[in-house]
């Protein structure tokens, strides 16, 4: 059978009896097998979603009433919970764990009728831009096995990217959906922040972290989103805002007023192919009879800065909790409780966590606190009410989304300031707190995939998914 890439067309054909649900999950598992050399899954579910293929067959042909994700084979970034399996956020300090329940956003996944496939690797804890930061080994870029898939949430994309699933949940923190999306040749999206509850996902930087969702197409996305998305009893931080019917407002129906922001088209890292792609882009808008304009953002030197300070500072105080003495990782050779502390941590956690852990502790020190953690909090406000200031003249801001096409492994790990700098032109969307999505925009002249990077105001997916769907189409 085909792979699919259209949650709609799969639904159809199993209405039709085109295929069995059964068969659709037995070619994703062939393709999972086929692929291992990816390094896309920690833990395949295949019993367990064959299984769950059988059930909601028996519920096609009884014709009982089917969830609006029927049919749909999605995979999970392994730092969200999923009741009796295990979860390791790729490290090693969580060794063993099992979680004793299942988090809002897979569960609505499955009570609308998803079949979750497995648990996919991404860099430890979240914390990378390469996915090469996993104790369980980097993931490969699909289009080119030399090169990064982004990350953190790398798998997850390379699994829609290669056919390993038709969807994938991820999370973004700092651009960890749409930078594996741009390297990868997929769609991706950073909702709202509030917009999804994060209860079941496994923090990295608490004011930050968002689940994202990765598909081949903007309604796929969309029609995820509406499901998980929404008010939650478990995250008192979840917005009660309405959850629109995104799906089925995809039609653009006005000129746009859109907004270039002129410091990422000028930034000396920018690689030359994506410049153009993303002025090629801009012109036709404007053929089209949209207005776009050039705007300038002062701060925009500050937003990276300001980010790496703030989200080292909470991921110090997240991690505190993994320390060895009630699940998880204990170092064997420890003989006492100071030792069993320093050595589990030492030896569970890699050593970009180590690092972050190491800058979070430092900037919240009382030395420290004011001149740094204070500060950033300060200049975050700055970003956000200038970013806001921004989308209340105009409908969307357009951007790269990443300075350079996926790189090559092992290029940027030992500088961790140049793997930093990947993420910034993504990093803008989470420090203020508004939706971004990242769509294909062509290739580089060595075939790999450009991203175009979408943000508009919050709580304007809505909006968000129409322009993106225009775009795509175009």
């Amino acid at each position: 059978m085909e792979a699919y890439h259209s949650l709609t067309l799969l639904q159809q054909e199993l209405k039709q009896e085109k295929y069995s649900l059964k068969s659709v999950v037995e070619h994703y598992l062939k393709q999972i097998e086929e692929q291992k050399d990816l390094n896309v899954f920690l833990e395949v579910y295949a019993t367990e979603a064959l299984a769950k293929a059988d059930e909601l067959q028996q519920k096609l042909d009884t014709a009982k009433p089917l969830g609006k994700l029927f049919g749909l084979v999605i995979g999970i970034k392994d730092v969200l919970v999923h009741q009796n399996h295990k979860v390791r956020s790729a490290s090693k300090i969580l060794e063993g764990f099992e979680s004793q329940f299942t988090g809002t956003a897979v569960q609505r996944l499955l009570d609308e009728d998803a079949i979750i496939i497995g648990a996919q690797n991404c860099d430890e804890f979240a914390m990378g831009s390469s996915n090469e930061n996993s104790a369980f080994g980097p993931t490969l870029n699909a289009a080119d096995n030399s090169r990064v898939p982004g990350g953190s949430s790398g798998a997850s994309a390379v699994a829609v990217q290669a056919g390993l699933c038709m969807a994938s949940l991820g999370t973004d923190t700092g651009g960890s959906v749409r930078q594996p999306a741009a390297f990868c040749g997929v769609v991706g999206i950073k909702p709202t922040y509030s917009r999804v509850s994060r209860y079941g996902l496994i923090a990295f930087a608490s004011s930050f972290d968002c689940i994202g969702i990765f598909s081949n197409n903007v309604e796929d996305n969309a029609r995820i989103l509406e499901v998980i998305a929404g008010h939650d009893e478990y995250d008192s931080t979840v917005s009660k805002e309405e959850v629109p019917a995104y799906s089925d407002n995809l039609q653009l129906n006005k000129k746009m007023k859109i907004a270039y922001i002129k410091e990422t088209l000028e930034n000396e890292a920018l690689q030359s192919e994506i410049k153009e792609a993303t002025l090629s882009k801009l012109e036709w808008l404007k053929k089209e009879g949209h207005q776009v304009e050039e705007v300038t953002f002062p701060h925009l030197d500050y937003v990276l800065p300001t980010y790496y300070i703030l989200t080292t500072a909470e991921a110090s105080t997240n991690l505190s909790r993994f320390d060895g003495v009630r699940y998880g990782y204990r170092a064997p050779e420890a003989h006492n409780m100071e030792s069993m502390y320093k050595l589990s941590r030492s030896q569970g956690f890699g050593e970009e966590v180590k690092r972050r852990i190491m800058l979070g502790t430092f900037v919240l020190s009382a030395s420290y606190f004011d001149a740094y953690y204070t500060k950033a909090q300060k200049v975050r406000r700055i970003i956000r009410d200038e970013t806001r200031e921004m989308l209340s003249e105009y409908d969307f801001i357009v951007m790269p989304t990443t300075p350079t096409t996926a790189f090559p492994l092992g290029a940027n790990r030992d500088n961790p300031a140049e793997m930093y700098l990947e993420d910034i032109f993504t990093v803008q969307a989470n420090v203020s707190g508004i939706p971004a999505i990242s769509i294909p925009n062509g290739v580089d002249d060595q075939n790999l995939p450009i991203g175009l990077q979408i943000m508009t105001d919050v709580f304007k997916e809505s909006e968000l998914y129409s322009f993106a769907e225009y775009l795509m189409q175009s």
